[in-house]
């Protein structure tokens, strides 16, 4: 039906092409026509008149010899025939004019003729190209419509899933609310039935105790018969076995009142001592930890974007408070010289510090567009470092709050390390980079055998401690830049690209974690491996610490738990 309508359309498209040409061609050579044929009329006459003429020359020529006047006649004849030759000239002249014109015009009209039929051929070309593009167009809003309809299918769907998201997150948090009443419920029965158990005992004690003050009042009233001779004599075997007996009651009273009192539910501690067994420090992975300076608290850092602090107390840990305000989970963790601050980086692109007398957030330093592996305080504890994995380092100023620097390291930066004017980062690309503060510059550049996951410094600061994932750790003497000894053992694999390791307050030991869970020591002045801990971790350990009193070392593991480790 369309193709019928299309051909008919061209059909009359040529015939009204066709009748525009012959309107434009006949107005055109019209004029051209009608001079040629009066021209035509002309030399038909100019013929007949010729005829007419040599009709009359003989007939004077006759007359010229029966007349002698006939002289001037035919010299008028001669002058006519000639203006009439003159005449024919011309319109001779004119008529080849016009057969040219004539001859010239056909030309044109042949070529127009061609222009035509090129331009039917492009029409139908085309008008082939609109009936081709039509129908994709009818398949374009075929197509549109249907995905406007499953467009509106998925606004329909998200707009379920919506008021189904906003239903569970109203039922997450009535849940969460629930949760919390029942915990403290829970803590409030627990309290009473403490107290409870507590009253029982006190009470329990006092009844004994009455009934031992009893014995020995009823026991004090008894007549002892004396004899006046033997005053100095002992008592009586069974004066002393009573009081004995009393004492002795008294004593599995006690004993009895002491174990009563050792069953009572304790708070629960997060970490352990040694060997025992452990107990979740964070609702997650525990990424970093670090001792004050004092060595009495210890913070760690986890996914749950909190940072706890524990006291450490006769080889216990007792927790302390937690600081709160991460977006995401913390990365690292440093106190500044004093222990009145404390700096955590974290995966929300950030830096903060927390006042440790009130655990308040006073900075949260931000800037960086990746994750912020380390961050550390230089010397002064008015400047601060922080290395991202944005490939940069930057320089922060505690008194304006604003970075002072930016520095493109060209790797992620993993860990960083700080000097009075040198600050060395250890990187994804297996470099550690040794920068000059006040120039922003490479200073030295050295290349491990893998990517540095860690570093740390010693107590004079004269040597660098690094961790790869060629599973080595390796001293650098400062002096001269260069690799003075590595540590390596069997079973010994750095877990991740964040594993921490550290140094023993007098740079005499190394500590480091493996992937398998066991903490492994070295001795630095042999070079060999001192000890091996493998009680208390279940999975990867992430970090390690040394308090700076040297009695204690705590490493922290991927599954949430931390180890206190004492008699080092």
């Amino acid at each position: 039906m369309a193709g019928r309508r299309v051909e008919c359309t061209w059909k009359r498209h040529v015939a009204e092409q066709l009748k525009q040409r012959d309107r434009v061609q006949r107005q055109a050579f019209e004029e051209i026509i009608h001079q040629y044929n009066r021209l035509l009329e002309k030399s038909d006459l100019q013929a007949v008149l010729s005829e007419r003429l040599q009709t009359e020359k003989y007939e004077l020529q006759d007359r010229h010899d029966v007349s002698p006047g006939a002289e001037s006649l035919q010299q008028e004849m001669a002058q006519i025939r000639i203006r009439h030759q003159e005449e024919l000239t011309e319109l001779h002249k004119k008529r080849g004019e016009l057969a040219q014109s004539v001859i010239e015009l056909n030309n044109q009209i042949q070529q127009k003729d061609k222009e035509i039929q090129s331009n039917e051929a492009k029409m139908l070309e085309y008008q082939q190209q609109i009936a081709q593009l039509e129908g994709e167009c009818r398949d374009l809003r075929s197509s549109l419509a249907d995905l406007e309809r499953a467009n509106q299918t998925l606004r329909d769907e998200y707009d379920a899933l919506q008021i189904t998201f906003s239903a569970l997150e109203e039922k997450l948090r009535k849940t969460t609310e629930d949760n919390q009443e029942l915990v403290t419920r829970w803590m409030a029965e627990k309290a009473q039935e403490a107290n409870r158990l507590n009253a029982e005992n006190e009470k329990d004690c006092r009844r004994r105790q009455a009934k031992l003050q009893k014995e020995l009042a009823d026991a004090a009233k008894e007549p002892l018969p004396i004899e006046p001779k033997r005053v100095s004599q002992t008592p009586p075997a069974g004066l002393l076995d009573s009081i004995s007996n009393i004492f002795g009651y008294v004593d599995s009273l006690l004993s009895s009142l002491s174990l009563s009192l050792s069953l009572a539910p304790l708070p629960s501690l997060s970490l352990c001592v040694y060997s025992t067994v452990c107990q979740d420090a964070h609702d997650g992975e525990v990424n970093a930890v670090r001792f004050s300076p004092g060595s009495r608290l210890l913070a760690t850092g986890g996914m749950d974007r909190r940072v706890k602090l524990w006291e450490v107390v006769a080889g216990h840990c007792e927790p302390k408070g937690a600081l709160t305000g991460s977006n995401a989970g913390i990365t690292s963790i440093e106190f500044d010289s004093a222990g009145s601050y404390l700096l955590a980086a974290s995966n929300d692109f950030a830096s903060r510090i927390w006042t440790m007398d009130d655990y308040r957030l006073r900075h949260t330093l931000t800037g960086h567009s990746g994750k912020v592996l380390s961050a550390r305080f230089l010397l002064d504890n008015a400047r601060i470092v922080s290395g991202s994995y944005d490939r940069t380092l930057k320089l922060w100023d505690l008194r304006s709050k604003v970075c002072m620097k930016t520095v493109f390291a060209g790797s992620s930066c993993n860990d960083i390390v700080c000097t009075e004017q040198c600050v060395m980062s250890g990187h994804f690309d297996k470099k550690v980079r040794f920068w000059d503060i006040r120039s922003e510059s490479i200073v030295c550049e050295l290349e491990l055998l893998g990517r540095v996951t860690s570093l740390d410094l010693n107590h004079d600061r004269t040597e660098l401690l690094t961790c790869s994932r060629d599973d080595l750790v390796k001293i650098i003497d400062l002096r001269n830049n260069a690799v003075r000894q590595t540590f390596s053992a069997q079973g010994f694999k750095c877990g991740s690209d964040f594993t921490r390791v550290t140094f023993s307050p007098d740079g005499s030991y190394v500590a480091a974690g493996s992937a398998d869970g066991v903490l492994y020591v070295w001795n630095v002045l042999t070079g060999k491996l001192d000890k091996t801990l493998d009680k208390g971790h279940s999975s990867a350990i992430n970090s390690v610490s040394w308090s700076p009193s040297g009695t204690y070392v705590v490493s922290v593991e991927k599954g949430s738990r931390a180890v206190l480790w004492s008699d080092m």
